[in-house]
């Protein structure tokens, strides 16, 4: 069987994070993702970032992905793509399915950075043709550069919802409303005064109620909710629309820690239920690391300083590193990581991230 010392599982942002920093330090590093193209969300993500000059602000999506690859390529991390990784043991067997055959590797470490799913919500005619999740949308008009609609409903006012709502206008679409079950606007205001400048209409304390349509989405109505969520009588309004986006949140893909047994926490405000870990991302399965959103949802530049931090971490494990080094190398990347945390849309992040390591403390002094 072969032999490694750190599996990466994902090659988005946290994951090619990770597999840098260790192999960086000298660590053999191996890269699994089951796409066909590494980066992750990175390469659909035409926006660009903020943060700091590590964040690399000021700088679009995909060009930080490009980035990452170049920096991956150089160090000669072999990255496994369209290769599913499909069991993980206690022991650090990972089983994965590469060139249509089942094959076995055994590891000293493990990275999982599988990501998070798109959430959805239920409504009569939400199985039509023409309801889909925002990270789809963006996929196909960014990546595949095919338009999924013309006239579209967003649900969701989130960073996501706002970002491709301006995307699906840029790229020749009709943004005829958005909606959002809250009194106020989810995300941050620059990508929310793109969208009242367009003069696109933003109705808070709103959700959408059904989709009609013989074959494929035709109309859908709304209407203003109260603070139970509820329906206020005589307040639908139609509209004529032929996609309704979801960008109503994720929640991290745990099942291969599901697999190992994981402890876990619930968490609403990083996306439900996350795998338990130490602030250097280590689970409560020893030798197993998570980073990005599936150990908490946030964005992309979060997920590549936590896949950092857990590259560093399993370096100093694999005593490529010394402790002292390490936490001076941990200690820059978590100043940097809490300055993203401290805006106000950060807060409930970081209030998440402190239970889930206070839970962990508690894990491990039983």
């Amino acid at each position: 069987m072969k032999k490694v010392e750190l599996a990466v599982i994902g090659a988005g942002p946290a994951g090619l994070g990770g597999a840098i920093e260790s192999a960086k330090m000298g660590v053999n590093v191996i890269v699994f993702d089951e796409n066909k193209k590494p980066g992750g969300q990175l390469f659909k993500q035409i926006h660009k970032f903020f943060g700091s000059k590590e964040h690399m602000a000021g700088m679009r999506g995909f060009k930080i992905g490009e980035k990452l690859l170049e920096e991956a390529n150089k160090l000669k991390i072999p990255v496994f793509l369209d290769c599913a990784v499909i069991g993980i043991t206690r022991d650090k067997i990972i089983a994965y399915v590469y060139d249509e055959k089942i094959q076995y590797l055994k590891a000293e470490k493990i990275l999982v950075a599988t990501g998070a799913m798109e959430n959805v919500i239920q409504f009569p005619g939400w199985t039509l043709p023409g309801v889909m999740g925002a990270g789809a949308v963006q996929t196909m008009i960014n990546i595949e550069r095919v338009l999924p609609g013309k006239k579209i409903l967003m649900v969701g006012t989130g960073n996501v919802g706002l970002i491709v709502s301006y995307q699906l206008m840029q790229a020749g679409a009709e943004v005829v409303a958005l909606v959002e079950a809250k009194p106020e606007i989810g995300g941050y205001g620059v990508h929310a005064s793109k969208i009242r400048r367009a003069r696109v209409p933003i109705y808070l304390e709103h959700t959408v109620v059904s989709a009609e349509g013989k074959k494929f989405v035709e109309k859908a109505s709304i209407a203003k909710i109260d603070k139970n969520f509820k329906v206020i009588p005589r307040s639908k309004k139609e509209l004529k629309v032929d996609l309704i986006c979801l960008a109503v949140g994720l929640s991290p893909l745990i099942e291969l820690l599901r697999l190992v047994d994981c402890e876990q926490v619930y968490v609403p405000e990083l996306g439900g239920w996350i795998p338990l870990h130490s602030e250097n991302m280590e689970t409560a399965v020893k030798g197993v690391y998570v980073a990005g959103d599936v150990s908490g949802v946030e964005e992309a530049s979060s997920a590549l300083d936590k896949g950092k931090i857990a590259g560093v971490a399993i370096a100093e494990r694999l005593k490529y590193i010394s402790s002292e080094n390490a936490y001076q190398k941990i200690d820059k990347i978590r100043i940097r990581l809490n300055e993203l945390r401290s805006g106000p849309f950060g807060k409930e992040r970081l209030e998440g991230n402190k239970k889930i390591y206070e839970a962990m403390r508690r894990y491990e002094n039983q």
